[in-house]
């Protein structure tokens, strides 16, 4: 379910390894990735990290298998449900690399990353809606990344606005495009490339300065990260919560109560 190497001193490349899903999130992948970034964090080898996904897709979100079973919350609070992400573990920046698809829950890790980098393919959207879950801890958590009416629109329109990597490079999410049409681990040299650079820094530096800015995204955004993941958790009992994975399995339009 993952891959990890090091492809230069002081940087871990990890990849999100089921393809045949788009690296969608199971249980087992957020369990798996929960337990690396505490691993890494007592390691003093690794001063950056580069995430991305194998195949064609970065991370199409939670798996509609997971979506449909029986849900419960990960751990305690937001902490607790959003483990599975690296920054709020580690002390070292993370680099996003999006070489896909980017969607729902895969927003997450764009939203948790010190800066994103994407192939030229690359796209981005937010399904919840249309598979009768709430999109209620993404959008808070890109709210300084992106404008509040793109974020609605993606959030209220679900797979019916798909943004691309240049239009993501416009807004200010994506801070670099690769063309990767020629090469496709091109997206990945240039990401192990920055990372190399960062690592190349004082560590102590940088992780200080890193500091700094996780403390101003932090007051900024985990009270409405809470305020969401409690919608989200109420939402579990309503029916649609359940029709909307099911429907998609099953290939046909859901039933929606309300």
């Amino acid at each position: 379910m993952l891959t990890e190497e090091q492809p230069a001193p002081g940087v871990l490349l990890v990849r999100l390894n089921r393809p045949d899903q788009l690296n969608a999130l199971s249980a087992e992948l957020m369990d798996a990735l929960e337990a690396l970034w505490r691993e890494v964090a007592g390691r003093q080898d690794v001063r950056c990290v580069v995430l991305t996904g194998n195949g064609r897709g970065f991370c199409s979100g939670a798996d509609t298998g997971f979506l449909s079973a029986d849900r419960a919350p990960r751990g305690e609070g937001v902490d607790g449900e959003l483990s599975f992400l690296p920054g709020r573990t580690l002390d070292v920046p993370v680099i996003a690399a999006v070489n896909g698809v980017c969607a729902g829950g895969g927003l997450h890790f764009v939203a948790d990353a010190d800066f994103v980098i994407a192939a030229h393919r690359a796209t981005f959207l937010d399904p919840h809606v249309g598979v009768g879950q709430v999109s209620g801890i993404e959008p808070p958590s890109l709210v300084l990344r992106l404008p509040v009416p793109v974020i609605a629109r993606m959030a209220l329109l679900g797979t019916a606005e798909r943004l691309t990597a240049q239009r993501m490079y416009e807004l200010g999410l994506v801070t670099e495009i690769v063309d990767t049409s020629d090469r496709p681990e091109a997206l990945v040299a240039r990401s192990v490339e920055l990372a190399t650079a960062v690592a190349a820094a004082s560590p102590a530096a940088v992780r200080a300065t890193r500091r700094s800015l996780r403390r101003l995204t932090d007051a900024a955004t985990e009270p409405y990260l809470a305020a969401g993941w409690a919608e989200v958790q109420q939402h579990w009992s309503h029916p649609d919560s359940v029709e909307g994975p099911q429907a998609f399995a099953e290939k046909r339009q859901p039933r929606w109560d309300s």
